[in-house]
């Protein structure tokens, strides 16, 4: 389908596309992530066949099949990048995405009891955090550093891609499911088989040869591993703060998402449409990650991060000063493109001085870290609104965003602008 190499060394998304290992976790990627979204889709969907128990509300139902959806990743994150770091990494991917499949398909075949669809939505959601760390630490393995930026940028906009895609079109897929193969079991097929189908293009994939063997390890020690990427994080003062702004950035994305639903209410629209904003958001993502990946190079030396955090703290700042749709979703586009400049540029920071020894722990602690700062907002950005109101709420975050742009260039301009 695919050359086996580049041709010859270029830079840009030209040479990412025509190395065939890549493209073909990058397209197993898209439909992975796709089939996740549709997954917490399904698992909301498929509370009407399960009767609640006495006394249940539906709401604490619902927050439960969400908790079950994100406390593997906020409990256990560092914990899959450690295995990571001990076992191949291509057997890694094609064994997560082939046991999600095969649990999504086992749903209409046992008991309809609602702590087994909490079982398997946490099931779910844990293997996710053995998958996530070996994706990561494959994409340095498989594609040259002077193309790390482009790899990274294609990553980016398909996992923004099918958050939109995946939320949007979801309850239409899984409606199409039911109507073509069975109510009983079509909406279970048409997820378990994206997860298959990922996984069944991944099997062409070369590591073999790439990856650099670690040293054999007598006993294996969790803690003492996770300590280990605790210390290479403290001594690698780039890696640190590269960490340190993706997790300021997704606190940002999840108190946008707890913010849009109050948003609506600004903008005369229905609650449920709250995620026009994040959609708009998502545009402006695919955006920014498709100019760094295609004309990446052209922009080292420049100050991206700061450039990303002063341009989303300028447009949560003058947000509900507008009155128009139009200019909001504008807005959203163009946070969305601020939030490209730092989540591409520091990704590929990551992957650029991380060494392939510590690949797994490393990008298993960003996992957990990422997932505990877009859980976080969620809880407190609600009470801090009822407090204090929706606009000074939204000028508050805006200027810790600012505060955290600028004492993060401050720290690292003398270096970072020699890497990116």
């Amino acid at each position: 389908m695919f050359p086996t190499e580049p041709a010859a060394v270029s830079r840009g998304f030209g040479a990412v596309l025509k190395n065939r290992s890549f493209m073909l976790v990058w397209i197993g990627q898209a439909i992975c992530q796709l089939a996740d979204k549709i997954f917490f889709v399904l698992a909301i969907a498929l509370l009407e066949k399960y009767p609640p128990e006495p006394g249940a509300l539906e709401d604490n139902r619902r927050l439960l099949i969400y908790l079950a959806f994100t406390l593997p990743a906020v409990l256990l994150g560092s914990v899959g990048g450690v295995i990571v770091d001990r076992f191949p990494k291509k057997p890694i991917m094609i064994g997560s995405d082939l046991l999600r499949g095969i649990l999504t398909i086992a749903i209409p075949f046992l008991p309809r009891e609602f702590l087994i669809l909490l079982f398997i939505t946490f099931g779910n959601s844990l293997i996710v955090q053995f998958f996530a760390p070996a994706e990561q630490a494959a994409i340095p393995i498989l594609v040259k550093r002077e193309n790390l930026m482009a790899a990274n940028a294609l990553f980016t906009s398909t996992m923004m891609g099918a958050i939109i895609v995946g939320f949007g079109v979801g309850e239409s897929l899984l409606s199409l499911g039911k109507n073509l193969i069975g109510y009983q079991y079509g909406q279970e097929f048409i997820v378990g088989a994206l997860y298959l189908i990922s996984s069944l293009i991944k099997i062409p994939v070369n590591l073999a040869g790439r990856q650099i063997k670690n040293k054999p390890k007598t006993s294996f020690n969790p803690w003492m591993e996770f300590k280990d990427s605790l210390r290479h994080l403290k001594k690698n003062r780039l890696v640190l703060n590269a960490m340190l702004q993706l997790t300021a950035l997704y606190c940002v994305f999840a108190a946008l998402i707890a913010l849009s639903i109050r948003l609506t209410q600004e903008f005369g629209l229905e609650e449920k449409q709250f995620g026009f904003f994040l959609a708009a958001a998502g545009v402006g993502i695919v955006l920014g990650a498709a100019i760094l990946g295609h004309w990446g190079d052209r922009f080292h030396h420049k100050p991206l991060p700061l450039f990303g955090f002063l341009c989303m703290a300028f447009v949560l700042a003058v947000f509900t000063f507008t009155h128009s749709l139009l200019i909001a979703l504008g807005l959203c586009a163009i946070l969305g493109l601020g939030a490209a400049t730092i989540g591409v540029p520091m990704q590929t920071l990551i992957q650029q001085q991380t060494p392939p020894a510590m690949h797994g722990k490393v990008f298993g602690f960003q996992n957990h870290v990422v997932n505990i700062a877009l859980t976080v907002p969620l809880l407190v950005t609600e009470r801090l609104t009822n407090a204090i109101g929706l606009r000074y709420t939204l000028i508050s975050i805006s200027a810790v965003v600012a505060m955290i742009g600028i004492w993060a260039w401050r720290n690292t301009r003398r270096v970072l602008k020699d890497v990116i």
